[in-house]
């Protein structure tokens, strides 16, 4: 066998608490983390607007103040509307972001924002599974082993639904490299599928799950919380604190003290009996378990000291890592044959396997027992992460920065290395091997409103805005304080004393109406929907209002639309904006359809001396070559 021993491990971690705080308090705490520090001009704006938000809004409830939720995930304020509002207000449910992982490029736009948890798995990356906000789960990929869990052998890359486990809230996700998939429900149910060569569904057969199976041996009246697998060994914590175990045992990972195979769940005594487990991992043959009191325990394979025992020998029933003795571990993490834990007081620990660097100590040198590493850093680690799929390690420290070691896109990085990404999620995405995700990718504050969801929200709004723009007789409702934030041209208009500034109605006579809605609403979304011939007109303002990013987007979606129809009206509205890219490659477009072209209304409508231009440039080109 391998010397180094994969499966996405589950976690427990505990819950900070947030503290009442006033208005401002609160939504600088939603706003502050986009706000850039170096920008007083910005800071000044979003003061301005949280005054007039003071002004409109008052704080429900008697406390005087606003509480936020657990974290990690803030919530935005709830405020009651004075006056009541009306219309219906439009809810966003938060999303899982998986736009780092290719396999989820197979999706549209509007099916990723259904999602609320995913996880991806597989030798390759190559099987995805993923729950939306209704409780529906999809499935899609290669299926080896049946691993989608569809009935059937068939790979797809159009997502097929698991009726069967339609309305189960799963709290729980992990997989195996065979692989197989476990699931455990809100309800404490556990569902097993895939590979079963060695029994790791639990269902006391070797016959691969080809649809998702309950697991109920020995689990009768038992509330399944957490479930973790190895590459062909399964785990599962109860409610009580129990932990179940089943499949391959050839080194002891099952614990029952004998290396025989275990067809169905059996419960894991020995030195855990009488013990209360809050949270299990799996490396590809190995397991742990944290208790409530902080002990760790370690079984199975050992080869590499992926159990931290001081020495190599397989345990064959859990042993506790001695070497921890008077520290309280909140959390632990297994990759391929190396294992993390991360203490109450920030402190990350590692040992195993480290041909790939993948315990941060500097060096490639295995380690049988615990090294405290990162101890350098002066903010405190709050997240491990690890997979046994890979040989990678991630953290996350309190002042959220994210470090990552071990092999990380086949190189060997052997210290932790500050990332600019702001979730130990995206590490693996983007540089482990395979690109598998380490935990299930889960959104748990359904109602949370991104500060880019609540701006997309609001726009052309009048329950809150402090603006109108007339239009075409038609009003666009915005409000001052974002177009400050976000526009060079407004924030001179409302802080240099214009006229503008005076009035709560601003008429714009220059541009027509879905030129300048889709102006204010790239202001609030950063995207434009708009034809190629309306965004010449929107490209005409972005180069009055000097918005160079709008003019690069009014650009890409010229280029995208173009047609032998239209080729030459885009040619002159390019010339006339001094868009020299654009210019370029409709002038290209032009000579490439040269006959069709000039066969056109708009070639003929253009003004003598672009014609002549136009000819002149083109015969230097050889367009009038035989």
């Amino acid at each position: 066998m391998t010397s180094e021993s994969p499966s996405g491990p589950t976690i427990w971690t505990g819950l900070e608490r947030k503290t009442n705080a006033k208005l401002k308090a609160a939504a600088w705490y939603v706003w502050y983390p986009y706000i850039s520090d170096d920008n007083n001009n910005e800071v000044t704006a979003l003061l301005c607007f949280l005054d007039d938000m003071e002004r409109c809004f008052s704080v429900s409830g008697d406390s005087g103040g606003l509480t936020a939720p657990a974290s990690p995930s803030p919530v935005s304020p709830v405020l009651t509307p004075t006056p009541p509002p009306r219309r219906a207000r439009v809810r966003y449910p938060a999303m899982v972001d998986v736009g780092k992982w290719p396999l989820f490029t197979l999706l549209g736009a509007q099916e990723v924002s259904r999602i609320r948890q995913a996880c991806v798995f597989g030798t390759s990356a190559n099987e995805a599974i993923y729950i939306t906000q209704d409780d529906e789960v999809f499935v899609f990929g290669l299926n080896c082993s049946n691993c989608l869990g569809t009935g059937d052998s068939q790979s797809t890359m159009v997502p097929k639904k698991l009726d069967f486990l339609r309305g189960k809230k799963v709290v729980s996700l992990s997989y195996g490299s065979g692989p197989h998939v476990l699931l455990a429900t809100e309800g404490g149910e556990l569902f097993a599928w895939g590979h079963n060569g060695y029994s790791q569904l639990g269902n006391g057969t070797t016959n691969q799950g080809v649809s998702p199976i309950l697991v109920s041996t020995n689990l009768q009246n038992k509330k399944i919380t957490q479930v973790a697998c190895g590459s062909h060994h399964s785990l599962a914590l109860t409610h009580d604190g129990e932990v179940f175990a089943w499949g391959y045992n050839n080194c002891g990972q099952v614990g029952s003290g004998a290396t025989a195979n275990q067809p169905t769940p059996r419960r894991v005594t020995n030195c855990l009996q009488g013990k209360v487990v809050m949270g299990i991992a799996c490396g590809q043959t190995s397991s742990m378990a944290v208790l409530d009191n902080g002990e760790v325990f370690g079984w199975g394979y050992n080869g590499n000291g992926q159990l931290g025992v001081g020495n190599n020998g397989n345990q064959l029933t859990p042993c506790r890592l001695a070497a921890l003795q008077g520290l309280c571990v909140l959390q632990i993490a297994s990759g391929y044959a190396h294992s993390l834990a991360l203490t109450d007081e920030g402190l990350l620990y590692a040992w195993g396997a480290n041909t790939y660097g993948q315990l941060g100590t500097g060096n490639k040198s295995n380690q049988l027992s615990p090294v405290h590493i990162m101890a350098e850093k002066e903010s405190r680690i709050v997240e491990i992460a690890a997979c046994h799929s890979t040989h990678t390690s991630a953290c996350k420290t309190q002042s959220g920065q994210v470090y990552m070691w071990g092999q990380c896109r086949g190189q060997s990085i052997v210290l932790p290395h500050l990332t600019h990404f702001s979730c130990t999620d995206d590490v693996f995405a983007c540089f482990a091997t395979p690109s598998v995700m380490w935990r299930l990718l889960s959104i748990e504050h359904d109602d949370f409103l991104t500060v880019a969801q609540s701006l997309r929200k609001e726009f052309d709004s009048p329950e809150t805005a402090d603006l109108k723009f007339s239009v075409d007789g038609k009003y666009i409702h915005v409000h001052k304080a974002v177009l400050k934030i976000r526009c060079e041209h407004f924030r001179s208009m409302f802080q240099s004393h214009w006229t503008e500034d005076m009035k709560e109605v601003i008429e714009i006579d220059q541009f027509s109406y879905p030129v300048y809605r889709s102006f204010l609403e790239f202001l609030y979304t950063d995207n434009v929907d708009l034809p190629p011939e309306d965004a010449i007109g929107l490209l005409d303002l972005a180069t009055s209002y000097c918005e160079n990013r709008l003019k690069r987007l009014c650009q890409h979606i010229i280029k995208r639309g173009i047609t032998v129809e239209n080729a030459f009206s885009l040619l002159s509205a390019a010339v006339r904006y001094d868009a020299e890219d654009l210019e370029e490659f409709c002038f290209k477009f032009c000579v490439n359809h040269l006959t069709e072209v000039t066969q056109t209304a708009a070639f003929w409508q253009i003004d003598g001396n672009m014609l002549k231009e136009f000819i002149c440039r083109a015969s230097r080109c050889g367009a009038f070559k035989n």
